[in-house]
């Protein structure tokens, strides 16, 4: 026998050792990561794992895509690469009302549409969980997973294929499938106890934790490092399709799930086919009260009419499907103890009692502190010291306590007072009449204020200035150097060049932006002082009506009164700031310091053109010219108002480049629509 031939032999046992080894390692990967049974040890597993390694790296030829060892590879990227979705990522509706009637609802919409006698059969549904994490789309081509990308916009993600593959859910090669094109959509996700172990790794290196399961996952996703991506362990779950080339789809949804299982993909076993409403009210109802005890968190259910047919039939309304629906769950509650109550003083002075509590894990975060709102829904809830408290997370919404678990105290327990003096700045705490709030009459002066009044006044919609951030304010007001609004102007180089990280250049520059201030607005003024209840658009409102600020601070409520949309609150919160002294002071000192703007106008002078007084307008896209800022401050000068959602109530759309579904929004309900073009001459008065 020939060298030649010796070799070859060597050769081909080893294709065919290697191919047994990939077959192998698959399977063992399938029973371990999709079916949860795993049969084979761990140390076994490595083992056939490194034989496979180790063939590849002598007979390079014999690495294939859908090789176990390709899991986790790749150089570090530079950024995520955007994909264009061949078949749109389009959300679904979410029904909120978490009672039985949220699914009676969909399921009259549902026959509604399908013009369904009272007297004909109850309508088919899959009812399925709604995962708490990420929605990817996975590429097959041949049966071999090509890209993976996020969401993203919907119509355009980001290539993560990278990331995904370190996830063992997901199959490399889909079983017994050659279809040209599959694209299967799942939910990429973080298990519950996969989450907490990831955690006290990092408590024990010494590293940062993590907030929540659905956020880590994200974040892992994203991750551009793959090596980093596979330390975070992720989980994935399939629920759907989008592009499909030469694979016969299922009559059902349902059958589709089944078939996504069938090709080694992991799909949710609590899952049902449901009759009509009362079906989906018992799957939601088994569902949250099996909630608590799953691996993953869930926020609700998504029912969705099983038979393909009838789903295309249904079709679409605004981008979403009239025959899907996600049911949300109430917010997610857990008891603990409240161990003490405090009051945090905010921004613009309010005094919110804050529960201090014993921590526990709730809406999938680790809570110690939650909000009781104010003194009266305290009292409402019956809440006291030493109590244990029901406490409430729904997604990224303050955790609130929201009740006590009835039972005798060891012994009496006053009630919780409100101070009458700010606990930050001495100052007398006020409440408006008939307000449910208490807040620091020190306004301007509170140092617990400081900060946030500090950003607040730099803001881009207030004076604008540049490089004045968070970790420069704490500075400023942690050294002493800055311990009023004022002050600001009183900086020089030389201080500022002696903090951390702020050389002269820094310096020179926050100086800078600190001069062109001094040239700005009556209403960006105003907005910057951070008086409780003026937002933007009151500010602009007392900006025209008044056009001075001292008419204004010598306004009595009768005279504030008559401002389009200032009403007794607002009107008495505007005059309570200007009747402290040490706010007025403030103000004097502001304007010793040159701040300056065009004075005069006021209510007299707003019989100009206001061609757009009563109007309200929506932007949405790319102007050609206009900023949305640009856009926004041309309306309400003309006397019209910019809202963020497209409603019966809205006069124009104002729609650019890449307009998304408010403009869709815009067009079902009829509603005039206006290039830049046409918002031009609707200011011109010409339209």
């Amino acid at each position: 026998m020939s060298q030649t031939d010796s070799r070859s032999d060597t050769e081909q046992l080893a294709c065919e050792r290697a191919q047994a080894l990939r077959e192998t390692l698959n399977h063992h990967a399938h029973l371990y990561y999709v079916l949860d049974a795993p049969t084979l040890p761990d140390a076994e597993y490595d083992k056939l794992f490194q034989e496979l390694q180790a063939l590849e790296a002598a007979y390079p030829q014999l690495l294939t895509p859908d090789s176990p060892t390709q899991r986790v590879l790749g150089k570090v990227l530079e950024g995520f690469t955007p994909v264009r979705h061949a078949v749109a990522m389009l959300s679904i509706r979410t029904e909120t009302d978490t009672e039985p009637t949220g699914a009676l609802n969909f399921d009259q919409r549902v026959r509604k549409q399908l013009e369904l006698s009272d007297d004909a059969p109850p309508v088919e549904y899959a009812a399925e969980l709604k995962f708490d994490g990420l929605a990817i789309n996975l590429r097959y081509v041949q049966g071999l997973l090509k890209q993976a990308t996020t969401r993203g916009d919907g119509e355009t993600g980001e290539d993560v294929t990278q990331n995904i593959k370190t996830i063992g859910q997901i199959p490399l090669r889909l079983i017994g499938v050659s279809a040209p094109v599959i694209e299967v959509r799942g939910e990429v996700y973080m298990r519950r106890d996969d989450f907490e172990a990831l955690n006290e790794r990092q408590r024990q290196a010494g590293g940062k934790t993590f907030v929540n399961p659905r956020n880590t996952a994200a974040g892992a996703v994203r991750q551009l490092d793959p090596a980093l991506a596979a330390q975070r362990p992720l989980s994935f779950y399939a629920y759907g399709l989008g592009e499909v080339q030469g694979w016969d789809l299922p009559a059902t949804h349902s059958g589709l799930l089944d078939a996504l299982a069938k090709m080694g993909l992991p799909v949710c076993a609590d899952r049902t086919i449901a009759l009509g409403a009362a079906g989906l009210v018992a799957f939601h109802q088994a569902m949250g009260a099996k909630r608590d005890s799953l691996p993953f968190d869930i926020d609700g259910i998504v029912y969705k009419v099983n038979s393909l047919a009838l789903q295309q039939r249904l079709g679409f309304v605004s981008r979403e499907p009239r025959w899907a629906v996600a049911h949300k769950y109430p917010a997610q509650e857990m008891l603990t103890r409240l161990n003490a109550i405090e009051i945090q003083v905010g921004r613009t002075g309010k005094l919110t009692p804050v529960a201090k509590l014993e921590p526990v894990f709730v809406g999938g975060t680790t809570v110690s502190n939650a909000t009781l709102h104010n003194v009266f829904e305290l009292r409402r809830k019956g809440v006291r010291v030493g109590d244990q408290v029901i406490v409430r997370r729904a997604g990224d919404v303050i955790p609130e306590v929201v009740g006590r678990v009835v039972e005798l105290r060891a012994s009496y327990v006053p009630n919780f007072h409100m101070p009458r003096e700010c606990p930050a700045c001495g100052s007398a705490v006020v409440r408006e009449k008939g307000g449910l709030n208490h807040s620091c009459s020190g306004g301007l002066f509170c140092p617990a204020q400081r900060k946030q009044a500090l950003l607040h006044f730099a803001g881009r919609r207030a004076l604008d200035i540049e490089g004045l951030g968070d970790k420069l304010v704490d500075q400023l007001v942690d050294s002493g150097l800055v311990t009023s609004l004022p002050g600001l102007y009183k900086l020089g180089v030389a201080k500022l060049s002696a903090l951390e990280r702020m050389a002269d250049r820094s310096a020179l520059n926050l100086l800078d932006s600190l001069e062109k201030s001094k040239q700005t607005t009556l209403a960006r003024f105003l907005f910057g002082l951070g008086i409780r209840q003026v937002g933007e658009a009151t500010a602009k409102d007392l900006a025209r009506y008044f056009g001075g600020i001292d008419a204004l601070m010598d306004a009595s409520v009768e005279q504030l009164l008559q401002v389009r949309d200032v009403g007794p609150i607002v009107a008495q919160s505007i005059q309570t700031f200007f009747a402290q002294a040490h706010n007025r002071e403030v103000i004097e000192q502001l304007r010793a310091a040159g701040l300056t703007w065009p004075e005069g106008g006021g209510a007299a002078a707003e019989t100009g053109p206001q061609p757009l007084l009563g109007k309200t307008l929506v932007l949405t896209g790319t102007l050609p010219t206009l900023s949305r800022d640009a856009a926004k401050d041309l309306i309400e000068a003309a006397g019209g108002k910019v809202s963020g959602s497209v409603s019966k109530k809205t006069h124009y759309v104002v729609a650019g480049e890449e307009a998304g579904s408010k403009l869709d929004k815009a067009r079902e309900l009829g509603l005039t629509v206006l290039d830049e073009a046409g918002l031009q001459a609707l200011l011109a008065g010409a339209a």
